[in-house]
């Protein structure tokens, strides 16, 4: 089985990635920030790669470039459950807002039960109407993403059908100006189809089910131009008869430095996973932009 250490190439990605973030600390917070948009109007990086918060894509598009832009980002995530550990790397790219590409790679370590897990995840979203601030309607996105196990042998001996599969999202969202308190409000729904165990960690399909439609929905308060806090909350498809399934939840704060830079910090409950009963733990995720 992969093992991660300094040689492998999952750890040589992740510290290019740590490094891009870390540089883009050091980048000039006046006058030269990348991209036409607002601060903060790109979200940031899901554990699945695509711009939107620390569980679900949003219908924003990575980085602030504009319709006459190219925009990048770069980030690294740890999750430290009570019995599993979750290292995300990735980065994405906005094509003139319109189109935006990722990629991302989890490595699921399981701490109590022994080995770890890794997938691959592609994804690709599209803007099809409206904007997140003065449109009426916000701003409405379509998008993909391609899953694919690293080493399937774990998700197939618990039941799961495949070993790579493709969700497929339509998300929503809005920020409405001095919604509470004089103070701005970020809402986003997301309305996914997917067969994927635990996100795909644990193949896709099973004995129990298959694919289905399930909703994910987060609420933000911008305390200050820089800082969100919030909640998340992702459905989640329950296939497998012998690692029981349950939805995703989180308590967030982002905190934007600049344009370029971004740090996410989040309390997860994301319920039974594997066998293992109530998980939560804390979540941590840099963000470079350019």
């Amino acid at each position: 089985m992969f093992r991660f250490t300094a040689t492998s190439s999952i750890a040589r990605t992740l510290c290019r990635l740590a490094g891009i973030a870390c540089l883009g600390l050091m980048v000039a917070s006046g006058s030269a920030q990348a991209g036409s948009r607002i601060m903060s109007t790109g979200g940031v990086s899901a554990i699945e790669g695509a711009a939107g918060g620390g569980l679900s894509p949003w219908a924003v598009l990575a980085s602030t470039a504009s319709d006459e832009e190219f925009g990048a980002t770069a980030f690294v995530s740890r999750a430290w459950l009570d019995d599993y550990r979750l290292t995300v790397g990735g980065a994405s790219l906005n094509i003139v807002d319109r189109v935006e590409l990722s990629y991302a790679r989890q490595r699921f370590e399981l701490q109590t039960l022994g080995g770890e897990l890794e997938q691959d995840i592609f994804g690709a979203k599209v803007r099809l109407l409206g904007d997140v601030l003065y449109h009426p309607l916000g701003i409405w996105s379509a998008g993909v993403l391609h899953k694919r196990l690293v080493d399937g042998a774990t998700p197939t001996a618990l039941g799961a059908e495949h070993t790579e599969g493709t969700d497929a999202y339509l998300s929503a969202s809005k920020l409405l100006f001095a919604a509470v308190a004089g103070r701005n409000v970020m809402l986003n729904a997301t309305l996914r189809n997917t067969e994927a165990n635990q996100g795909g960690l644990l193949g896709f399909g099973g004995d129990q089910g298959g694919r289905e439609w399930v909703a994910e929905a987060s609420a933000g308060v911008f305390l200050t131009p820089r800082w969100i806090v919030g909640t998340e909350y992702r459905q989640k498809p329950d296939n497998l008869s012998v690692a029981r399934e349950e939805d995703w939840q989180s308590l967030y704060s982002a905190y934007f430095f600049n344009k370029h830079v971004s740090l996410t910090a989040a309390w997860l409950d994301l319920g039974d996973i594997a066998g293992l009963a109530s998980q939560r733990g804390g979540y941590l995720s840099l963000q470079a932009a350019f």
